[in-house]
Formats: structure tokens, C-alpha cells, sequence
């Protein structure tokens, strides 16, 4: 089968300060570019949220051509400061069976589905149309839902890593419906840049799940370190931006560290191509970013021959080309910078074939799933 016709349905919301509703977009760029009619499905859930194409693409800094459709959200999620967690749970079954339903009322054969969601994807694997589920994380009650779709010969799963798949695997047998991707580089975004002798760069939110991701470790550690490095930390909100300021003030490393809050993703690649030295941490407290997490930043430094300095955690270990990383020890300040000189002797990056960790690849292979 070639496909056409791809409906992106995801309990996600746009625009969205997130890695994740980036990832979504990046995707959709290249699908569309291999010649695929795509329509992205996702609920206006947020007071920000709009499927004005034109707003879409300002916030993501993007040109893309294709059809959004935001619908209702008139669930309880959102609307409440407690019980966050169930009524995003019951929301989300919610909307998702009844997003389904109307798809498959308006069902053409030829167009497939795609989606983020565990509920989407097992509504629509009822019905046997054709669809994919993009698994980033997991959760118990996920790994259920999963093995009632894949009943169906027409539903298929994309893991983010090779953890999620043998963890999801001890349980349930998988065939050849599903394909193992990690994220990818929006690879027009990235220009020769000359480079800032030893600055460091960290890209993406200061909390995750709620919790820190070890920010004020990063800190510490660095202060540190000899004057010669400088440091650049991107995607803070306002209120972050001046309570780290007034910290760099006290610590007198304000002329050593700059806070800049969230940009859009072609102001973030010009920072990351300018750097030397990129940083992966999270808190250890969360199995996803111990785990399962491909991060896309990790993809967005190497692409632009940016040095990866990196938590020890299972999930960075297993990323592709990661005997580049230099590696450090949570929490463990002269682990971190021992890693950071340990940067000198990486020296191959430009060796590597960044073709594959394209978003252009990552299509084709998207694409190609829905063929087999």
C-alpha cells in the first residue's frame, strides 16, 4: 500500500512549549514532504490552544502546509487543581473513544492513522483500520492496552527505544508489527557555525514531570569549574529566569552562566551549534528518563558536532552512537567534571552518518511501516 492520506490523531495540544508537541510537528514536516496528505487531530484543551495553521507554524518558527483541526474538550481534565493525574486519565479515554468513533463513521479506505495515544490506538484497532502507535513511555496499564490493538493485523507500535520494547515484550509477544525509531534532527535548521570555545550548552524545560531535573546539581558543579567555560541554559519560564538569576548574582557566576527563556527551534539550533559541550540530565526519580527517554536534543547536538556530556543513566547508554558520550555519575559533582574535560578526546563527530538520526529517514521508515 502507498500511502496518501495520514490522519495524526493526538490527546497533545498546539502550540506547546514541549519537546513533544515539537516532535509532532517535526514529524508531520517530513511526512508531508514524501508527498503525504496529512491532517493533524488533537483537542483544544488549553486556553492557548488554536489549529490556526498560521499560529502553528509562528510558535514552531515553521512553514508547513497541512490541515489542523482542534475539536472541543469539554472534559474535566484542565479544569480542576486536584486529582490531576486521574482526570487526564479519564479525560483522555474519553475524548479518544469518541475522536475514534467519528473517524471511523468518516472512514475512507486508504487513509491510515497515526497516533500518540494508547486509547486512540486501541478504539481504532477495534475497527481494523490501519494505524500506528508511537510508544514513548511506559506504564502498566499502556502495556494492556497495547496488546488488545495489536489483536488486530492492521495496528502496528513504534518504540522510542529498545528498552520499551523488551520491557513490553516480557509479557507480550511481539511479531514484525512494530519498528523501533528513535527521534530525528530537522536537519534544515542546522548551518556552519563557528564554535564558542568550551561552552556548554543545556536545552529543554527545568522540570519534568513535575520535578526538577537537576538543575541546581548542574549549578553547583559547574561553579566549579575553571573560568575559561561559560554556560548556556535554554527553555526556562520568566519566573525561572529570575530566580536562577538572583542565584548566579549571589554565587558571583553571572558573568559564567546565561538563563534564557523558551525560544522558538530555530533560535534554539543556532545556540546549540554555536556550543561546544551539550548536557543530558534528569532527575533519577523517574523510570522514564532512566529508562526509555531519546531525547531529541541528544539527536540535535550530535547533528551539530556538539560534544554529549550525559547522566549514567540505562536510556542514554542504549542511544545510538553513545560511545561518544562522556559520562557522569548523579549527583556526583567531580564525577561531572571529570566528564566534561573528558570531552577533549571525543574527537570523530564529524565521522558519524548523520543521515541516520534524519527526520527524513525517520519518515521514510514511518512511511514504509504503514507498506508492510
Amino acid at each position: 500500500m502507498i500511502l496518501k492520506n495520514l490522519i495524526y490523531i493526538t490527546y497533545q495540544t498546539f502550540p506547546a512549549n514541549t519537546a513533544n508537541s515539537l516532535q509532532t510537528i517535526s514529524n508531520i514536516k517530513y511526512i508531508k514532504k514524501k508527498g503525504v496528505n496529512v491532517k493533524l487531530i488533537f483537542p483544544l484543551r488549553e486556553s492557548e490552544s488554536t489549529d490556526q495553521i498560521d499560529e502553528i507554524n509562528k510558535h514552531y518558527g515553521e512553514n508547513i502546509h497541512f490541515e489542523a483541526h482542534g475539536t472541543k474538550h469539554n472534559y474535566p481534565f484542565g479544569k480542576f487543581k486536584f486529582q490531576k493525574r486521574f482526570f487526564y486519565i479519564v479525560s483522555h479515554f474519553m475524548w479518544s473513544k469518541n475522536i475514534s468513533i467519528k473517524m471511523v463513521k468518516n472512514y475512507i479506505p486508504g487513509d491510515c492513522f497515526f497516533t500518540r495515544s494508547d486509547w486512540v490506538f486501541y478504539f481504532l484497532s477495534k475497527r481494523n483500520v490501519p494505524v500506528i502507535f508511537e510508544c514513548h513511555q511506559y506504564t502498566k496499564l499502556r502495556k494492556y492496552i497495547m496488546s488488545l490493538g495489536l489483536k488486530s493485523s492492521e495496528s502496528k507500535v513504534i518504540f522510542l527505544n529498545e528498552n520499551l520494547k523488551i520491557d513490553y515484550e516480557k509479557k507480550y509477544r511481539l511479531n514484525s508489527n512494530y519498528s523501533i525509531l528513535h527521534n530525528g534532527v530537522d536537519e534544515e535548521l542546522f548551518q556552519n557555525t563557528k564554535k564558542n570555545k568550551n561552552q556548554i550548552i543545556f536545552v529543554g524545560k527545568l522540570t519534568r514531570f513535575g520535578k526538577s531535573r537537576n538543575i541546581d546539581f548542574l549549578i553547583r558543579a559547574f561553579s566549579k569549574l575553571d573560568n575559561s567555560y561559560k554556560f548556556k541554559i535554554i527553555g526556562a519560564t520568566k519566573e525561572e529566569v529570575q530566580f536562577y538569576k538572583n542565584i548566579f548574582n549571589k554565587l558571583n557566576l553571572s558573568d559564567r552562566i546565561e538563563i534564557l527563556e523558551y525560544m522558538n527551534h530555530k533560535k534554539v539550533i543556532k545556540y546549540i551549534c554555536e556550543s561546544e559541550i551539550g548536557i543530558l540530565i534528569n532527575s533519577s526519580d523517574n523510570q522514564h528518563s532512566t529508562r526509555y527517554t531519546s531525547p531529541l536534543k541528544y539527536f540535535e547536538y550530535l547533528y551539530g558536532d556538539v560534544k554529549v556530556v550525559a547522566a549514567n543513566f540505562t536510556s542514554h547508554k542504549n542511544l545510538p552512537f553513545s560511545q561518544n558520550i562522556s559520562f557522569f555519575d548523579t549527583d556526583d559533582e567531580n564525577s561531572f567534571i571529570n566528564s566534561i574535560v573528558n570531552t577533549k578526546s571525543i574527537s570523530n563527530l564529524n565521522q558519524l552518518d548523520k543521515e541516520l538520526i534524519s527526520l527524513a529517514k525517520r519518515s521514510e521508515k514511518i512511511i514504509g511501516l504503514f507498506g508492510n
